[in-house]
């Protein structure tokens, strides 16, 4: 049986790649901290022979025992409000994490694969965003920890490949959407989804001018699936190329709520990138992979989650309250 080992396996991603090579016959091992991630996400696996959890710091010395035929590296706080509290942790899994993670490939003959992501392109001055643009980083904003971790690591990733001859491929993750987001993440959609179903204002920063592209969890799985089984070393934007402006993006999910939510504005962050939209044409070349789940459908698939949770959330509050007020 083929063996797999997911670092950040039991976040938003990671859980959903650990379903996946399940599916594809795998064993799976996944490794997290639980510093971002959650059981949760992870708990209806427990019990299936095929699947190991490791509750461990991929900052620190790896041990697996067995081999090892692919190591998808995501562990890594992903959303703003993460690596913004979290800005020393984001630095080292990007960089100490990387390293033990090619180091324990090496040992194996394993083939690699990193999880990096469009923010690699800071700020662009190129639109859409192409493989072969260096980016417009600021390395000393509040948002340099993220995006020069990522392309730090893509950097070790690549002189893995080239002195030690590591079989690598780096994915570079556009918005991604969809079931088993947190809630409070900071992200576009988890935000306003749970503003949205629980009747608070909608925050928008900036005038909404901003564009992002978004792409259903599902589709994104299975590029990456493409890409670590091609002989693609460069790195490979995966995500959908329909761009949208967050204002419009918030319209669209009160109107599918069908919340009598209000918008709030805020200043812009710093560093917030303008524009954010993924050429794939190499994607769609090397891989013959291009988005299939449309935003409308991806939404209603998302909103299921999102109401249960925001339905959770309220329970437990009303939970606190009554024993609060039992207690009085």
């Amino acid at each position: 049986m083929k063996r797999v080992l997911i670092t950040g396996g039991a976040g938003f991603l990671g859980s959903h790649l650990c379903e996946r090579f399940l599916a594809e016959g795998y064993s799976v091992i996944c490794m997290d901290n639980l510093v971002t991630g959650s059981l949760d996400n992870i708990e209806h696996l427990f019990g299936r022979k095929e699947f190991l959890f490791m509750n461990q710091d991929v900052t620190e010395f790896i041990h697996v025992p067995g081999h090892l035929d692919a190591i998808l590296h995501f562990a890594s706080p992903a959303s703003p409000i993460d690596y913004l509290e979290l800005p020393i942790q984001t630095l080292k899994v990007g960089s100490l994490g990387t390293h033990k993670a090619l180091g324990l490939a090496k040992a194996k003959g394993a083939r690699f694969l990193l999880a990096s992501t469009s923010e690699c392109y800071g700020d662009p001055e190129v639109h859409p965003q192409k493989e072969d643009y260096w980016g417009n980083v600021n390395p000393v904003g509040p948002r340099g920890v993220y995006d020069e971790a990522k392309r730090f690591a893509e950097a070790m990733t690549m002189a893995y490949h080239r002195f030690h001859g590591v079989e690598t491929r780096i994915i570079r993750i556009f918005n991604t959407y969809g079931p088993r987001m947190r809630l409070n993440d900071g992200r576009a959609l988890p935000a306003f989804m749970g503003q949205a179903l629980e009747g608070r204002p909608i925050t928008v920063f900036g005038d909404g001018s901003q564009t992002r592209s978004f792409c259903f969890v599902d589709d994104l799985v299975e590029g990456i699936w493409r890409l670590l089984n091609s002989s693609e070393v460069l790195p490979t934007n995966i995500g959908n190329p329909a761009e949208m402006t967050i204002l419009d993006f918030a319209k669209k999910v009160l109107e599918l709520t069908g919340s009598v939510s209000t918008l709030t504005f805020k200043d812009l962050p710093a560093d917030d990138p303008k524009v954010r939209q993924p050429d794939i044409s190499k994607a769609r070349r090397v891989l013959g992979w291009e988005p299939t789940i449309d935003l409308d459908t991806g939404l209603k698939r998302t909103l299921e989650y999102f109401r249960t949770k925001v339905d959770e959330r309220s329970a437990r509050r009303g939970s606190v309250a009554a024993g609060d007020a039992a207690g009085s």
